[in-house]
């Protein structure tokens, strides 16, 4: 079994509840907190915020102590992946570097929405660029996640009268 560690910073006043604004759920893969700089199966640590039009804010970070190597060669003892995917309960999307076919699959079935980044980069510049998609005109199937979320209202649909 693959052991992990979770911390989550916790209001006394507030624990367990809700977000006040409605928020994305967002997980990010890293190996040093501080930035996007790792592929899921690899990753040391999911850093998870909630984010708002307004902002963000951090909830949870979870720890991973058995990880694959980035060398394309998975470990074949033990399910790493399983582990990972009950860690991203409650998010929306998931960002990373890189992740496989079959645990983008696992991930998707969880109804999280896995996003790949082409280069590593500051969580901060994530973060403000999930909440500029919130503030912006997010493309139908992240709208459909947002919606989902309570992020964002959904879409009217108008219907032409004129003939």
């Amino acid at each position: 079994m693959t052991a992990l560690r979770r911390l989550r910073l916790v209001d006394s006043e507030k624990a367990g509840e809700a977000p006040a604004v409605p928020a994305v759920r967002v997980a990010i893969t890293t190996q040093d907190m501080k930035s996007l700089n790792a592929h899921f199966g690899s990753a040391r640590h999911f850093a998870l915020y909630n984010v708002t039009l307004r902002g963000w804010s951090f909830f949870e970070a979870v720890t991973f102590e058995d990880v694959s190597d980035e060398g394309g060669q998975h470990k074949t003892d033990g399910d790493r992946i399983t582990p990972k995917v009950e860690a991203l309960r409650g998010c929306h999307l998931l960002f990373c570097l890189a992740i496989g076919g079959p645990s983008a699959a696992k991930v998707v079935t969880a109804k999280v929405h896995p996003i790949k980044i082409a280069r590593a980069q500051p969580i901060e510049a994530v973060l403000e660029r999930t909440r500029d998609m919130l503030a912006g005109s997010p493309p139908p199937w992240l709208r459909k996640v947002l919606a989902a979320a309570g992020a964002v209202a959904p879409k009217p649909s108008f219907v032409d009268d004129e003939d």
